[in-house]
């Protein structure tokens, strides 16, 4: 009896962990298509303020403020980020970051209706790429979770680890925004999109926290006690507001299609490293599912790379190398030989002369008749 319970429970806590997946996995790729849609809508009403010469958010301007598009845009980020806060509290970092690709495809082919930004061939297979990889991280991602409670996460965060790479973030940080940014933010994109990346993986740590945190506290637990759940909340806050300020000067400076992806790569880096350093999930993870996600992400960051190395370059005929042209002409040839030799087929045996004359033959015996 007592082991027929406890393969039950056993049982109904891998149900439980399963259903948990799926629902952390539904709500990041309803993330991902929010996320996606509000860098058009913020890029679409910086746009417009730009047409009507107000200060530009890359000049330190904050005239969007004012600007009912930016606003539609920053809701629609607001709903992906809250999406995308919940799907952390049900599943892990490794499977929830990596479904940011989606976002990436969303906005790329958004950009090209919307913003009339050109998505060439190479951008499209980038796009293909991206959604790969994303897969098969997602097949290969951990199930389970390791950080289950408040306590828990409060040893973590203790870990000398994690301690020295929130000060290497918090340093870099600080020296990109007020000794690059000055110099470099306006010609380099990767000044600006290292200080998002760098500080959203630190509260990809707080969110994870709060999660944890709602969870005890629908459960009934006494957590507002708790002055951990408080100092998450005042970090969230921090490093969003940080995001958002240096994301609008990156989108205001450089092309759509150039900040998405390459904020995604860096992002999704920084928080893997991060989700390695502070939970420690590569650790249970089998040697296949290790070489399966490391494959999924190269695939993802190949995609990212053709749709912005080649975004300006065209697809065309030239482009194809000489055996390629080669068949090409043959094939046209052949082409051009094939109708020219349907059209025979289809020519009278006699032609216009052959036939006028045999009319009058005809003629000329039946008066002689």
């Amino acid at each position: 009896m007592i082991i027929t319970e406890t393969l039950q429970g056993a049982v109904m806590e891998g149900v439980s962990c399963r259903y948990d997946f799926y629902i952390g996995l539904g709500l990041a790729l309803s993330s991902s298509i929010f996320i996606g849609g509000s860098f058009i809508l913020k890029k679409k009403g910086l746009l417009k303020l730009a047409s009507r010469g107000s200060i530009r958010a890359g000049q330190g301007g904050h005239a969007y403020l004012r600007e009912w598009l930016w606003w539609a845009g920053l809701l629609s980020m607001g709903v992906g980020e809250a999406a995308n806060f919940a799907a952390y509290a049900f599943a892990p970092a490794t499977l929830v970051t990596p479904l940011g690709a989606l976002s990436v495809l969303v906005s790329a082919v958004l950009s090209s209706y919307f913003l009339n930004e050109h998505l060439n061939v190479h951008g499209k297979i980038g796009c293909i790429l991206s959604v790969l990889g994303s897969t098969v991280m997602v097949i290969h991602a951990p199930q389970g979770e390791e950080v289950s409670s408040l306590e828990s996460m409060a040893e973590k965060l203790k870990d000398p680890g994690f301690i020295a790479f929130a000060v290497c973030v918090l340093v870099s940080s600080i020296l990109l925004i007020f000794v690059a940014g000055p110099r470099y933010g306006r010609s380099n994109v990767l000044v600006y999109v290292l200080v998002c990346s760098a500080i959203g993986s630190l509260s990809v740590s707080c969110v994870k926290g709060l999660g944890i945190t709602l969870k005890e506290l629908f459960a009934g637990k006494q957590v507002l006690k708790e002055p951990l759940g408080w100092i998450l909340l005042i970090c969230l806050v921090i490093c969003i507001s940080v995001q958002i300020n240096y994301l609008n000067k990156a989108l205001d400076i450089f092309n759509t299609s150039v900040v998405t992806p390459i904020y995604y790569v860096l992002f999704t880096t920084a928080v893997m490293t991060c989700s390695a350093i502070l939970f420690k999930e590569w650790q249970h993870m089998v040697l296949h599912n290790i070489i399966g996600t490391i494959s999924g992400f190269l695939t993802i960051v190949s995609g990212i790379f053709l749709l912005h190395a080649f975004r300006d370059i065209p697809f065309t005929p030239d482009l194809l190398p000489l055996f390629l042209k080669q068949g090409r002409a043959d094939l046209h040839t052949f082409w051009r030989g094939a109708e020219k030799h349907q059209s025979c087929l289809h020519q009278p045996l006699l032609g216009p002369e052959d036939i006028y004359k045999g009319s009058q033959s005809v003629e000329e015996e039946g008066e002689s008749v």
